[in-house]
């Protein structure tokens, strides 16, 4: 089920950002170079048309839909089980003297310093 909803959604927000490419982008990319629509971008070789300014549509649509998935989706949920995440403390390796409170070595018999006895 989940993964019919992400596929539904996978599909209208393609359709969202190729619209957006293709009503925003490319008029703006074409405002700076001067060329309204990359679709009639075409080269001719032995009669065959070969339609490239097509393919340059969909490599922007493409680039801007992983640019607002990667900053929309991956960055914020990396965030979060990065916040998640906390590292268990690390087993001691020291334990504090009851005579005297200095560190000693947690497998330790006796304290370094004062010579107590430690308890097991």
């Amino acid at each position: 089920m989940d993964l019919a909803v992400g596929v539904v959604i996978g599909v209208a927000f393609g359709a969202v950002v190729t619209a957006f490419v293709k009503d925003l982008v490319t008029p703006l990319v074409a405002a700076l170079f001067g060329k309204p629509d990359f679709a009639g971008l075409t080269f001719t070789i032995n009669n065959s048309k070969f339609l490239y300014g097509e393919f340059i549509n969909a490599v922007v649509a493409f680039v801007v839909v992983a640019a607002v998935i990667y900053f929309f989706v991956v960055v914020p949920f990396t965030a979060l089980i990065a916040r998640s995440h906390k590292e268990p403390p690390a087993d001691p390796t020291t334990k504090k003297c009851p005579e005297c409170l200095s560190e000693i070595p947690i497998d330790a018999k006796r304290c370094a310093f004062c010579t107590s006895p430690q308890p097991v």
